[in-house]
């Protein structure tokens, strides 16, 4: 080619390559070479382009034909942009191989005079598929990152944020420009000093020593923009270039339920623990409160120790209420169970509570037809007064009380964490103007025995028995309070099918019979107070200290024994076993069943088998004699 840019006088440009030696290099090159007129027509191709575009001789045809099996140029063709623009003009395109090249035209001016192009192409298939690769990956993980459910922040070697993604804005309600440093981040989310001072210290400590791909979790309470606090967890990775990327997970809702599932696992140890204690202290009250019995019984009013002994069996009562708040507590627990109106049993409590009361204004919101509840009325009494006595504590200067009840549904989302089933309740708030309560307070409020009251005024079991109650009814009980700002307490009672059942009349007097009783209990006190109790009453008693002694004296004397008081809990062979035993060999037997335990899942359980009552213990004349006639006297 001279200085003008013409080939030599040879017009073939393949005979003028081959005689200097050119043809033989050209087809040592990897990228295609070919050379084409104006017109497209192929003048010379080296051997790397035939195989790109897969034929063995492309010399003489028109390049948009071979290479691409079209009818006309391309859209964006090289060769007419070079002869065009008299420069190297490039492009891509696609053979009909698969293979994708990247072209390079270059004007020449052609031995026969016309105008023509030199093209270089180069295979960047591969190339092309990896940045596809790379693109799709870019995008997949764009999407990932928007979608996340978690927030996503990449943080700059120079602390400042360059991206947040819309969930971390979604969490917090900071987006970039709220937080365009850590820095300021750091300080927006942790106000207080002393908590951002060690968070940075931690955070610091972690990425100095930090290797690229190397995550630091951390829990950490951050508050939002909206002056809302949540639990985070995050993790920050160390990359490559010295960036970090950091992730933020929301588990204040999880770390809420972890927190009650604990509560509810601790309250029910703690619960099975009061239970037992109850129990066996209400065996202890049974010895005193029989003695006692006896003793008056025979005494005349007017001994100088008659009222020493009255006093001494309000003790005994007092300590058998304060044991009945222990099993409220603790697991089971309803002694009589009836479809009832909670707006009358709410009412009652508050009628006898603002006669005492006065400083406290009372007001009531109670909705009209509320449906049934199956409750033990004089236990959910309790819970209203213990509650109304926490709120008037929390209102020493007076103040107002708000009841309400209301119908409502309860989904599955709301119910999950509390174990019970979703429906429809009836919910009762009791609302104080009180002093509120302090979030370390509030975790601990339903705890047995823990109170904010000074010594010897309060016994820490109100709100706990409060909780045991509602738990046992199948129920909800929750607080909501601010340290200044009140506290309301919500109850929620799954809602009953039945009709509410009418309050029956209490028993008065003591009532004597004169039939055979069968007294079994393994605690050798009880046996002895019960057996003169009984005998009082002019009955006949026989006495067993165990489940299978009972058995033998039954089989011997199943045709006088009238009714046996059966011990629900003994060693070997318990209340359950010893009662099945006995129906066994009498189906029609008549049995009383008697615990320190309320009347409990067991205590239903043998109940639903047959059984014809339960009393508990300590109980004294006139109640064991009422229970005895109401069995032995039914039709």
């Amino acid at each position: 080619m001279n200085e003008n840019g013409t080939f030599f006088k040879e017009t073939d440009a393949g005979i003028f390559f081959e005689k200097i030696g050119l043809k033989a290099i050209l087809n040592t090159i990897d990228d295609g070479i070919d050379v084409v007129t104006g017109k497209f027509q192929v003048l010379y191709a080296n051997d790397n382009l035939k195989k790109m575009v897969g034929r063995q001789e492309l010399e003489g045809s028109i390049c948009y034909e071979a290479f691409l099996g079209k009818k006309g140029p391309c859209r964006n063709c090289p060769v007419q942009r070079a002869l065009a623009s008299g420069r190297t003009e490039s492009t891509e395109i696609r053979l009909r191989s698969g293979l994708i090249l990247e072209i390079r035209s270059s004007p020449i001016n052609l031995p026969s005079g016309e105008k023509g192009a030199i093209e270089i192409s180069r295979d960047i298939s591969l190339q092309k598929a990896a940045e596809e690769a790379l693109h799709k990956e870019k995008e997949r993980f764009q999407i990932l990152v928007e979608k996340a459910p978690f927030g996503v922040v990449l943080v700059g070697e120079d602390g400042r944020y360059h991206y947040v993604n819309p969930k971390f804005t979604e969490i917090f309600g900071y987006d970039l420009g709220d937080v365009p440093s850590g820095r300021e981040w750091f300080r927006k989310a942790f106000p207080d000093p002393d908590y951002r001072k060690r968070v940075i210290g931690l955070w610091i400590k972690d990425h100095q020593k930090a290797r690229p791909g190397e995550a630091h979790p951390q829990v950490l309470k951050i508050i939002c923009k909206d002056g809302s606090r949540k639990i985070i967890h995050i993790r920050s990775v160390t990359l490559e270039g010295g960036e970090v990327l950091v992730t933020f997970e929301d588990i204040t809702k999880r770390k809420r339920l972890e927190a009650q599932l604990l509560r509810a696992q601790r309250m029910e140890a703690t619960g099975t623990l009061a239970g037992g204690i109850a129990h066996d202290f209400n065996n202890l009250l049974m010895g005193i409160q029989g003695n006692i019995s006896l003793m008056l019984f025979d005494l005349d009013p007017t001994h100088p120790y008659y009222e020493r002994l009255k006093q001494i069996e309000n003790y005994v009562q007092s300590g058998a209420e304060l044991t009945k708040q222990l099993l409220g507590f603790a697991k089971g627990g309803k002694y009589e169970v009836k479809a009832s109106d909670l707006n009358q049993i709410l009412g009652k409590a508050a009628r006898m509570f603002g006669r005492t009361k006065k400083e406290i204004s009372l007001h009531m919101d109670l909705e009209k037809n509320l449906p049934a509840v199956e409750v033990d009325r004089a236990q959910i009494e309790q819970v209203f007064m213990n509650l109304f006595v926490n709120a008037w504590q929390a209102m020493p200067d007076g103040g107002d009380l708000y009841l309400s009840t209301e119908n409502v549904l309860l989904d599955e989302a709301y119910v999950k964490p509390y174990g019970v089933h979703a429906g429809r309740y009836v919910k009762v708030s009791v609302t104080d103007t009180g002093i509120g309560m302090d979030e370390e307070i509030k975790q601990r409020i339903f705890d047995p025995f823990f109170t904010t009251k000074g010594m010897g005024k309060g016994t820490g079991l109100g709100l706990a028995s409060a909780y045991g109650i509602i738990k046992n009814h199948g129920g909800i009980i929750n607080v909501y309070s601010e340290k200044g700002e009140g506290s309301t307490f919500n109850i929620y009672l799954p809602v009953s099918e039945k009709r509410v059942e009418e309050d029956g009349s209490a028993p008065d007097g003591i009532l004597l019979g004169e039939e055979t009783l069968l007294l079994v209990d393994d605690e050798e006190a009880i046996l002895q107070v019960g057996k003169a109790l009984l005998e009082t009453l002019g009955y006949e008693v026989l006495t067993a200290a165990s489940g299978k002694e009972a058995i033998r004296l039954f089989s011997k004397n199943k045709d006088r024994i009238a009714l046996v008081i059966l011990d629900m809990i003994m060693p070997e062979m318990g209340g359950a076993a010893t009662y099945d035993a006995l129906r066994s060999i009498d189906p029609n037997v008549k049995v009383l069943l008697s615990s320190g335990y309320s009347m409990n899942g067991q205590a239903m359980e043998i109940l639903e088998k047959g059984c014809k009552g339960f009393i508990q213990k300590p109980f004294n004349l006139q109640q064991i004699s009422h229970e005895i006639r109401k069995i032995l006297d039914e039709e």
